[in-house]
């Protein structure tokens, strides 16, 4: 009998290393993502991503108190999705879903959703089966975020109407059939589509709506500190039209939209493209210190 095993053995060393590959893919892929975002930031950094910085500076401290609550809101909703589905631990788990906000930032749209959904598979004992809830997640906040980009047109239509063109109107028109139509189809099958219970789903998209809320609310005080000429009411009014303006899928230049919507209502042309712009560049040394802080964490981490 043990002379007969003995063919067997070199076709099962050959499968060895496919298993092993197999077993390590999630490490591979998370690998390549977190190599992606750090070429994704040297590229915004090499393409004076940082030139915002040196334009306007606001002097209020509770500008950068709301804006890294701000900064912190997207992957705060998403930590508190997850610790209801999984339970993660709060310090990891807001390690991974901040690399989730930052890939899909700066590599490609979901991208973060892919090295999350591989940090989750690397924890298999803890999460059984992340595929399903990583899709139904994603899926609720792109609805989430159509839906109240619908009520925001509903709500601000009436109030600038009249500083709109009929080639604006249109492509306005247009585009808010488009964000309705993309929600439709999972709405209709949505049985189908998602995998967690009727009620779990219901619970993900209020926690997404309220996200997106806060988020509004909270760059309307961040902006109002910077330019407190500028009433909260009115930066409440803009940050529903920024919202609006980064959902609309048939608009080439959206940032540059939003600002001369933002002109049309307040003027102050220069001191507002300075604030957007150090906005975003703030944003992006934001990005630049975290990753760098997660790199030297995992350096101090192997070492020990």
């Amino acid at each position: 009998m043990a002379e007969a095993s003995l063919p067997l053995a070199p076709d099962l060393a050959g499968l060895e290393p496919l298993k092993t590959i197999k077993s390590r893919w999630p490490t591979i892929i998370g690998a390549i993502l977190t190599v992606a975002m750090v070429v994704g930031l040297g590229r915004e950094l090499f393409g004076s991503g940082l030139a915002g910085l040196s334009r306007m500076v606001p002097a209020s401290p509770l500008f950068y108190l709301f804006f890294g609550m701000l900064y912190m809101s997207p992957p705060t909703g998403d930590l508190i999705i997850f610790r209801k589905l999984w339970g993660i631990p709060i310090g990891e788990g807001y390690a991974a879903l901040l690399k989730k906000r930052i890939a899909n930032e700066v590599v490609i749209g979901y991208s973060g959703d892919a090295y999350f959904y591989t940090w989750a598979r690397q924890r298999a004992r803890m999460i059984a089966a992340p595929f399903g809830a990583v899709k139904d997640v994603t899926i609720l906040s792109a609805i989430a975020g159509n839906g109240i980009t619908l009520l925001m047109i509903a709500l601000a239509l009436p109030l600038g109407i009249n500083l709109l063109t009929e080639a604006q109107l249109q492509t306005l028109g247009g585009s808010a059939a488009v964000v309705f139509a993309i929600s439709l189809p999972f709405l209709v099958f949505s049985k189908k589509v998602f995998s967690l219970e009727r009620r779990t789903l219901w619970w993900v998209f209020m926690v997404h709506c309220l996200r997106l809320t806060a988020g509004s609310v909270l760059i309307a005080l961040a902006w109002h500190f910077a330019l407190p000429t500028v009433s909260v009411w009115m930066w409440l009014f803009l940050a529903a039209a920024r919202l609006l303006v980064s959902r609309l899928p048939l608009v080439p230049n959206k940032d540059l939209l939003f600002a001369n919507v933002a002109i049309l209502f307040i003027g102050q042309d220069q001191a507002l493209s300075e604030l957007v712009a150090f906005s975003a560049a703030l944003t992006l040394l934001i990005h630049v210190v975290l990753i760098a802080s997660f790199g030297l964490h995992g350096l101090v981490r192997k070492k020990r």
